[in-house]
């Protein structure tokens, strides 16, 4: 493991939730990118990741990432049946304003806003937090996320009704499931490990 504890250098650290494209500096000290092995490279799975610092530095443990990042590519890439993408990028930006990861939910955000084209629904979760009120169906799935983020877990049988009313069958409450909890683990670990900056 890394002995360097880092001081981020003069940075704008964003004061308020955006869909605007942030960086993110580690805490630690991540892998230099030539010092990445294959085995490295095969754990972050695109070699585009290498780029990033927050991804070199989970490559210090590159089965746990080759499984993390399996795992994020499953739930949010996977098109057979269950939830449309839009609404499981919904559930981790949920997620994410609720843990008060600014990084994480401006990643998300954007894809929901993209692939559902509600921005307005989207930009007004980010402003007005995960009370807002969007529509049934998205209320209901920001209702799950935010159970299932709760310490301790508040998620039960009546969020399972209210998105089987809402339409949702059990592959994309599945879905729901899936994006909210890889997130409220996602975040934990973004927000312990270092801190978003405006590019």
């Amino acid at each position: 493991m890394p002995d360097t504890i880092l001081e981020p250098p003069p940075h704008t650290a964003p004061a308020v939730f955006t869909r605007a494209l942030l960086d993110w500096l580690p805490w630690l000290e991540p892998l230099a990118i030539d010092a990445l092995t294959e085995r490295h490279m095969k754990a972050l799975i695109d070699a585009a990741r290498a780029k990033s610092a927050y991804f070199r530095l989970l490559a210090r443990d590159p089965d746990a990432l080759r499984a993390r990042t399996l795992t994020d590519k499953d739930i949010f890439y996977n098109p057979d049946a269950g939830l449309p993408r839009a609404e499981r990028e919904l559930a981790a930006a949920a997620t994410s304003r609720f843990n008060g990861c600014i990084y994480c939910a401006s990643v998300h955000s954007r894809f929901a806003a993209t692939y559902s084209k509600r921005e307005d629904d989207v930009q007004r979760l980010l402003d007005e937090g995960v009370a807002a009120d969007l529509d049934e169906r998205w209320n209901a799935i920001v209702a799950a996320a935010v159970a299932l983020s709760t310490t301790p877990i508040t998620f039960g049988s009546l969020h399972v009704e209210r998105l089987r009313q809402a339409g949702l069958d059990d592959l994309a409450i599945a879905d729901v499931i899936h994006a909210a909890a890889f997130f409220n683990w996602a975040n934990r670990l973004m927000l312990s490990l270092g801190e978003p900056t405006s590019t």
